[in-house]
Order: structure tokens, then C-alpha cells, then sequence
């Protein structure tokens, strides 16, 4: 669907999406091309939570029925996804295409299947190129790393982290798996990794670049310079204030609009900075190419795959009136994500150990993290210090 049509299918079926229009003064006729598309300010992840928490479920950037949705998903935020009824709705089989999955292909894949899309995502584009999946997701590292060899799984869909101590799972086991290919999001894969799972069978280690709300983005071809930009997007990389396009090579947020006729997703901002590439690829692809992930825009960290909001940590230290004041602290050793979460008591509590156990059980269900519970005092978390602090380094 070229962009005249979808604007105006758009805003005739998607009563958010005319709202939006309508009060950046536009009229869906008058845009024909991406320079008018410009004229539409980005809207940011944070917007959208609150859109759609003022008018529920998307929003009304729903385009079609609501019963005609196959799966509705959550991300942080939070947000809630749709998936239509269309095969491989989240774009991933060109992607994984260009990683070497096929027919015959044993995948496992580790991405969430509770609430959020990941697995669904992974799982409908491994299907749409004849492979065998097995959905793992994350935990259960030992029973995991046995069926890869009962099942002589040959292919991954993950975070890199966890593919690395799954791997080390299985050798502390005695087994040897037999993955070949994998394909990665949601986390860096630098330099020092990739090559320690090449030294560890894995052939092909490739990664791509998408979001919960967007699905594929960009993916790595076997140059493995840039993220190749999927057809069935228009992305533009925007100047963080004003939300007008940039230069090639320029660093700026990525701003997506889907080609998507039931969501209307259209100069959507994802808070990831990046750059465009636009010469061709020595691969014979011509599609642009986001240059590698830059930072983010907001205050939203990722942390082992998922977004950590400040809203929703502060939201979640509301909950004890024990607690003066937090910092969620973020670290990583031999390529795994770790999290801290300092607090500061507003006064003693009886069992020190039983109330951290009672926070880090909490905070698995409401932050969907598993992290450590560190009570400190108050020159070691002054008022001044970050709600969440960011130690990583990815080389």
C-alpha cells in the first residue's frame, strides 16, 4: 500500500489516528509524500502509553475489528500490541532468510512467550520459512541445554547472552550442541561474543534491530555492516528536537511508519538512536542500512532483552513506605546483564533478608525482572543520584 492510500485508509478507519491529524491541522488527503508526512509531529513510546490509557485498548489506532485479532500482547509501559490476522504479521522470515534458516531447521527459539511478542514474533516468521520450533523462552537453562542435544537442535532465536550460557550449560553437562545459525535482538552483540560463539560451533551469528510495537526493523546480511531496512517500513532518522529528517550518516532517533493497514503506527518514535546509510551493500542489496545501535533518546533502559521505565520503577518503590528512595543499578560481566536494586531505608525493618526477598519477589511480577536487593546508606545514594544508573560497557 503506497503512503497516499494508507494515510487515508488510515484515517478513515482508525479514529486516533484522524484525531491526530486533525490536531497537527492536517487533512489525510493532503499527504502524499514522506515531506508531507513531516509536517506530522513523532509520536514517542511514552505518548502512546498514555493514549492508549485514555482511550483503551490501542488508542484508536486500530484499523480493523477487534475480534478480528488473532493475539493482543503487553509490552512495559505499558503498551498493548495487536496482532492481526496475517501470516507472518511481524515481518521477521526476510530477516532470519538472510541468517540461512530453511526447511528442516530445529530452532530453538528463547524470546518470551508470557505477555509480550517476542516469541509469537520469532515463532510465525521461523514458520513461514518451513522450520521446526521449539519454544523455549527464558529459564529452565539445564532442561533447555539437554533437549539440544536430544533434539539436535541446529538453530537459535535469542538474546546472545542467553545462547552463551546455554551453551556453557550444556558443556558443563558433558553434551556438545550442534546449533549452527542464530539470530539475535533485543540486546548488542559485540564484537568479543560473536567471536567466542564462532569458537563455540555457532557458524552464522547474526543480528537485527526491531520493537514490540513494530516488529522487524533492520537485520544483518552476511557482510554483517548495518541492518538492512525491510521494504515494508518507511524509517527516518530525526533530529531528537525538532522531528524532522536528518542527513545520511547523521545520528538521530528512528522514526517508523508502518506499511501497515489494520495499525496505525505512522511517525512513531522508538527512542533508539541510530544513523542511515543509504549507499548499497557489498551483499548486491540496495535497501538502506541502520548503522548500529547509538543510545537512546529517553529514560527507558534495556536491560536483558525488556525495558525498564523510570516511571515504573518509581511507581513500584511507591509501593513501601519503608523505602526513602532507590536506584535501579545495571552491570555486566562475561556478557550477562546484572540488577541491582539499591535502596535507601526511611527506617530499620525487622528481617533485613526477608524484607529484600519480599522486594526482589515483587519485583519479578510487577517489573517482570529478576534482580538483587542491596540496602545502602545515604551517602552511597544521595538525592541527587539516578533513578536508574547504567554501568555497561559492550565491547
Amino acid at each position: 500500500m503506497e503512503l497516499a492510500e494508507l494515510i487515508l485508509h488510515l484515517a478513515a478507519h482508525a479514529p486516533g489516528f484522524a484525531e491526530r491529524l486533525q490536531q497537527a491541522g492536517l487533512e489525510a488527503a493532503q499527504i502524499r509524500t514522506l515531506d508531507d508526512l513531516n509536517r506530522l509531529p513523532v509520536m514517542r513510546k511514552d505518548q502512546l502509553t498514555d493514549i492508549q490509557a485514555a482511550h483503551p485498548p490501542f488508542g484508536g489506532f486500530l484499523a480493523c475489528e477487534l475480534s478480528e485479532l488473532r493475539r493482543i500482547f503487553q509490552s512495559p509501559g505499558p503498551i498493548y500490541d495487536p496482532e492481526p490476522p496475517q501470516p507472518d504479521y511481524w515481518r521477521w522470515a526476510p530477516a532470519l532468510a538472510a541468517a540461512g534458516f530453511g526447511p528442516g531447521d530445529r530452532v530453538l527459539n528463547c524470546f518470551g512467550y508470557h505477555l509480550t511478542p517476542a516469541g509469537a514474533m520469532f515463532e510465525e516468521g521461523l514458520y513461514a520459512l518451513g522450520c521446526t520450533v521449539i519454544p523455549g523462552g527464558v529459564g529452565n537453562q539445564e532442561q533447555q541445554a539437554r533437549l539440544l542435544a536430544d533434539l539436535k537442535v541446529n538453530g537459535y532465536v535469542g538474546l546472545p547472552s542467553y545462547l552463551k550460557a546455554l551453551i556453557e550449560k550444556a558443556e558443563a553437562l558433558g553434551l556438545k550442541p550442534a546449533i549452527e545459525k542464530a539470530f539475535f535482538t533485543a540486546e548488542p552483540l559485540p564484537p568479543s561474543l560473536r567471536a567466542w560463539l564462532h569458537e563455540h560451533g555457532v557458524r552464522i551469528a547474526r543480528q537485527g534491530y526491531g520493537t514490540a510495537e513494530c516488529g522487524n526493523l533492520g537485520y544483518e546480511c552476511e557482510a554483517e555492516n548495518g541492518w538492512h531496512v525491510p521494504e515494508d517500513v518507511w524509517i527516518q532518522i530525526c533530529d531528537i528536537h525538532s522531528g524532522q529528517p536528518l542527513p545520511p550518516g547523521e545520528v538521530g532517533e528512528i522514526v517508523v511508519t508502518l506499511r501497515n493497514p489494520y495499525y496505525a503506527l505512522v511517525r512513531f518514535g522508538t527512542g533508539d538512536l541510530s544513523a542511515l546509510n543509504p549507499e548499497p551493500c557489498v551483499c548486491g542489496r540496495t535497501s538502506p542500512r541502520l548503522m548500529g545501535w547509538h543510545g537512546r533518546v529517553g529514560d527507558a533502559v534495556k536491560v536483558r532483552g525488556m525495558f525498564l521505565h523510570p516511571r515504573q520503577l518509581s511507581d513500584f518503590l511507591g509501593r513501601f513506605p519503608e523505602i526513602e528512595r532507590g536506584q535501579a543499578l545495571i552491570t555486566r560481566h562475561e556478557h550477562r546483564d546484572f540488577l541491582t536494586l539499591r535502596l535507601l531505608l526511611r527506617r530499620p525493618v525487622a528481617d533485613p533478608s526477608d524484607f529484600a526477598a519480599q522486594i526482589a519477589r515483587m519485583a519479578r511480577e510487577a517489573l517482570k525482572f529478576s534482580l538483587e536487593v542491596e540496602f545502602v546508606s545515604a551517602d552511597q545514594l544521595p538525592p541527587t543520584a539516578p533513578l536508574i544508573r547504567d554501568e555497561r560497557t559492550w565491547e
